[in-house]
Parts: C-alpha cells; sequence; structure tokens
C-alpha cells in the first residue's frame, strides 16, 4: 500500500527577517548625549574665554588718541569699545566710546564720537594719562612743574623727568598722612570711646550716683586731657604733610586748550601713554594688577583695588565651613546609621530637599529676622547694654552672613554626607561589629574614614555655592565699602560683627550702581574673573584634601 501523497499547505508561511530598529541598538542616544555634553563643554568655555579676555585686557595701558571734529571741537582719551550701526538711509557706519575723563571740567567721562564727525586724528606723542584719587583719569599734556613752590615751565620731557623724581616722595607723605588719619587717630578715638562705655556700664549697673560712675568719669576726664595733646601733635603732623605736598603740582593742558593744576598728592599713577616701551606697559601692566589685589577701592569702587572684598570672601567662606560641615555631617549620621526608616525620617528628609529649592533671598530674610533682630539684638542687651542704642551684633555683620549661608547650603552637605555613608560597604560594618566594636567605634573608625572622601566633596559643592552668593549678603552683612576688616592687629583680633565687602556684591554693585557705569563695565569682568579664581582655589584646596584622604582609607570591598 503505498502512501498518500504529501499535500501543499494552502497558505504558506513565509518567514520574514526580524528588523532591529536603530534606537534599540541605542546608538542615536550615543550621539545625543554626547552632543549635548560637547554643547555644554562649548558653553562653558565660552563663557570663560570671554571673562578671561575681558578681564585680563581691562588693565592693559591704551595708547590714547587725539581727534578734531568737523565741529571743531578737540578731543583726548583711549578708545575703551568699537560699535557699528546703521544710519537712517541703510549704511553701515562705526563709532567709537573715548575715555575723555577731565570730570571736573567737562562733566561726563566718556564721549561718542561718529567716524564721519572726525576730521583729523593723532596720536600726541606727550599726551599724559593721570590715575587720581578722585575725580578719574585726567588727559592732557604737560606744561609745568611746581617743586617747593618754584614753578619750572621746561618742555614736556624735562616736566615728565621732574614729576617722576620727585612724586614717589610726595606719594609717601600722602601714605605717612593716611595712616595717621586712620591708625593714630583711630586709635585714640578707641580708647576715648572705651572710657565713655565704661562711665555707661558703671551708670547701669551701679546708678549714676554711685562711687563706680565717679571714678568711670575721672578716668574719662583724664583720658581726653591726656589725649588732647596727642590729638592736636597728629592734626600738626598731617597739617605739616598736607602743606609741604601742596607745594608739587603739575600743570595740564588739555585737548581744547584749558590749563588746570593737579596736584601731586591726588596722583595714583602718570605715564606718557603714546611714549610706553613693551617692557614700561608690562611694567604699568603689572603695577595696576598689584594695585587691583592690594589696595582698598576708590572712586566709588570703580578704581583701586579689591583686597577687603578678596579678604571678606575667603574668611566669610572658610567660617561658613567651619559652621555646615560639623552639623551636616552629624545630621546625615543620625539620619543614616542611626534613625529608624519611618513617616518621621521620610518626613525630614523630603524637607531637607526642599530646603535645597529655596530660593537664597529667602535664607537672607531670615538671617536678617532670626539672627539680626533676635539672637543679635539679645546679645546685645546682655552683653553690650552700654552701647545701645548703636546695635552690636544686632545688625548685619560677616558672623551672621556665614550662619545664613551655612543653613543655605546646609542640605548640599546632608545630601552628600548621606551618599558617601552608604557608599561604605555594610560587610565592613559587620567585621567591625565581629571585631567586639560598638556602634559609635565603628562609625569612627570605619565608617566616617571611608566617607570622608563624600563629606569633602559637599563641602566642596557647599563652598562652590556659598562664595558666589549675593542675594543674602545684601541683607546680613556685605557693604559698599568697609574701612575695617573683620580680622586686623587691634584686639580681640577677630571682629565677627563688622560688616564686610565681598566680590559677588562688588560685582553687584558695579554693574548696576555705579555712578560711572562705563568706567564700570570692564572691572566688572575683572572682579568676576577673580571671583572665579578664588573658587577655584578653595575648591583646589579642598579637592587636594579630599585626594590624600581617599588614598589613605582606600580599601577593597569584602
Amino acid at each position: 500500500m503505498s502512501a498518500d501523497p504529501v499535500k501543499p499547505a494552502p497558505f504558506a508561511r513565509t518567514r520574514t527577517r526580524a528588523r532591529t530598529s536603530l534606537f534599540a541598538a541605542g546608538e542615536p542616544m550615543v550621539w545625543l548625549t554626547g552632543g549635548g555634553l560637547v554643547v555644554a563643554i562649548c558653553m562653558i568655555v565660552g563663557l570663560l574665554g570671554l571673562i578671561l579676555a575681558q578681564g585680563v585686557g581691562t588693565l592693559w595701558p591704551q595708547p590714547v588718541v587725539e581727534v578734531r571734529l568737523a565741529s571743531g571741537a578737540r578731543l583726548m582719551g583711549e578708545i575703551t569699545r568699537t560699535e557699528t550701526y546703521r544710519t537712517g538711509d541703510g549704511r553701515t557706519a562705526r563709532r567709537r566710546l573715548f575715555r575723555t575723563g577731565n570730570f571736573e571740567l567737562t562733566n561726563e567721562h566718556f564721549t561718542w564720537v561718529n567716524d564721519a564727525d572726525v576730521a583729523e586724528e593723532s596720536r600726541p606723542e606727550w599726551a599724559m594719562v593721570f590715575e587720581r584719587m578722585s575725580w578719574g583719569r585726567f588727559y592732557g599734556r604737560p606744561k609745568s612743574l611746581t617743586v617747593e613752590g618754584t614753578v619750572t615751565a621746561d618742555a614736556p620731557a624735562a616736566v615728565w623727568a621732574g614729576f617722576a623724581r620727585v612724586h614717589a616722595s610726595v606719594s609717601d607723605r600722602r601714605e605717612v598722612r593716611e595712616r595717621l588719619e586712620t591708625e593714630e587717630i583711630g586709635e585714640v578715638n578707641r580708647r576715648i570711646e572705651e572710657a565713655r562705655l565704661a562711665v555707661r556700664r558703671a551708670e547701669l549697673r551701679d546708678g549714676r550716683d554711685s562711687p563706680a560712675h565717679a571714678a568711670a568719669r575721672a578716668h574719662v576726664d583724664a583720658i581726653q586731657a591726656e589725649t588732647k595733646a596727642e590729638f592736636d601733635r597728629l592734626r600738626a603732623e598731617i597739617a605739616a604733610l598736607n602743606g609741604h605736598n601742596a607745594k608739587f603740582s603739575i600743570r595740564v593742558v588739555t585737548a581744547d586748550g584749558r590749563e588746570t593744576d593737579l596736584a601731586l598728592a591726588d596722583i595714583v599713577r602718570a605715564y606718557p601713554a603714546n611714549r610706553l616701551s613693551d617692557g614700561a606697559r608690562w611694567s604699568l601692566y603689572a603695577s595696576r594688577w598689584r594695585e587691583f589685589l592690594l589696595d582698598e577701592p576708590r572712586e566709588a569702587n570703580s578704581e583701586g583695588g579689591v583686597f577687603p572684598a578678596i579678604f571678606g570672601t575667603v574668611v566669610m567662606t572658610l567660617i561658613m565651613s567651619v559652621f555646615v560641615v560639623p552639623f551636616g555631617v552629624m545630621a546625615a549620621l543620625y539620619l543614616r546609621e542611626y534613625a529608624k526608616a519611618g513617616p518621621v525620617v521620610s518626613a525630614v528628609r523630603i524637607s531637607i530637599n526642599n530646603l535645597a529649592g529655596v530660593p537664597s533671598i529667602v535664607f537672607g530674610v531670615f538671617g536678617l529676622g532670626f539672627f539680626c533682630y533676635v539672637v543679635g539684638a539679645s546679645l546685645d542687651e546682655l552683653l553690650f547694654a552700654a552701647k545701645l542704642p548703636n546695635p552690636t551684633y544686632g545688625k548685619g555683620g560677616i558672623l551672621w552672613a556665614a550662619l545664613t549661608l551655612a543653613l543655605m547650603t546646609l542640605p548640599v552637605v546632608i545630601v552628600a554626607t548621606e551618599e558617601a555613608l552608604s557608599a561604605v560597604p555594610n560587610s565592613m560594618r559587620e567585621g567591625s561589629f565581629a571585631c567586639g566594636a560598638g556602634k559609635w567605634q565603628t562609625i569612627r573608625r570605619i565608617v566616617l574614614p571611608r566617607a570622608m572622601p563624600g563629606i569633602m566633596t559637599g563641602m566642596i559643592l557647599a563652598m562652590a555655592r556659598g562664595a558666589g552668593e549675593v542675594a543674602p549678603l545684601m541683607l546680613v552683612g556685605a557693604v559698599k565699602l568697609a574701612p575695617e576688616l573683620p580680622i586686623d592687629g587691634i584686639l580681640p583680633y577677630v571682629h565677627p560683627e563688622r560688616s564686610f565687602m565681598h566680590l559677588g556684591f562688588h560685582i553687584y554693585d558695579l554693574g548696576f550702581q555705579s555712578q560711572n557705569s562705563e568706567a564700570a563695565k570692564p572691572m566688572v569682568f575683572t572682579t568676576t574673573l577673580l571671583l572665579i579664581l578664588v573658587i577655584f582655589v578653595l575648591n583646589v584646596l579642598a579637592v587636594q584634601l579630599r585626594t590624600r584622604l581617599r588614598r589613605k582609607f582606600v580599601s577593597a570591598v569584602f
């Protein structure tokens, strides 16, 4: 019997080759994420490049240009900016911003000049730039020099040589006068103020008719009698220095032909801008950087240095770190190692995460209301009642600013510390317990050392954020000008109640509060560059410490 033939299926299934999705391979996402990284890097590098180019070039000496306009007016100054614009008929034109200075004569520091209005342009050989203590820069040609009351009219080269010869001694006398006014007279005033406060304390403690009050009053009279002669001596020295310096001046001719006398004591530096060699330019550039980094500001912060702002920024950041790291680590230790999971711990963690999103100005308002008006006012009533109604701690100061920023950056430290603690293997904890160690011994000797690099990462992030904040500081201590540093050579050497200058607030003040915005605009970039460098240096030091800790406590997970 033969087998039946196999019948073909009515519908034969054709096996198709499965196609692989391009997105399943993940290659487009690689390109997308890589492109996002490149864009982010380009943005960061571009911003830093702009700040670096503008900030480094601000202090470079520029040549002085003199122009005669079609109207017959003459201008002399440095070109600070060039712009192109379209005229009413659609053509492209160019204009330049001249820093003409001479504010006491022209009532303006800068002037826009259209190229179409320029009839003649030159670079005078003996165009001088005078950087002064007040009134900003002055531009002109030297005509004569007055030394010890004797006027010497000669060629510009001779006048400049005489100026260079005597200006250093005049500057030395000006510095001696400033030291007498700030340090010597300030010390006498402090002695009188301390004696007056002693009288006030005796009055509050024992009454106005008490023997202690009478003794304090007699001490004040004795101090005033002693200091009167000291005051007279200091005033006589200052008057003598001012009188001597008044005999030195230089007569300068401006571009429009007007003559004016500049006191040498008011001149910080002067130089013939168009006669400088390359070496002289670099020397002048270095001198300006030295002044910028080590001197105090002048001319509404648009001239001079920013040393008080650098000092205040660094000190405030260090104080903030001293407060925020211990409290943040203790809070994270309790949440991670001791607290049992439950609704309370969950609520605390949610609150910490929400606290990280609170605007910084809210922390500033809280710091002003709690630290200044509650804690500070209580300290004044308890310890400094003699100074009231003038507050000591009941106002903004570097201590309250540091505490306010410590509260603001506390969530950063807590979260980073918790992550570092969770990264320590449980096997290490169990091994420590097996050897007989207690809970705290395990945390102190096993967990904390290995979590220290992560804790340092949280501190670095907190320092970076706190050092650049401005809004809270505007309410709790940062000021436009603080002549006294929070740390100095006067007892008790550390003054946490004092207001301070901050680089971030200094940038805000230059950009938005300066009376001479055009002159301050280049300084904004330079100060911004300096703030970035300060934060970078602080972070580098913290990173080096973290690296050492990581090398010391690195171990294999078992």
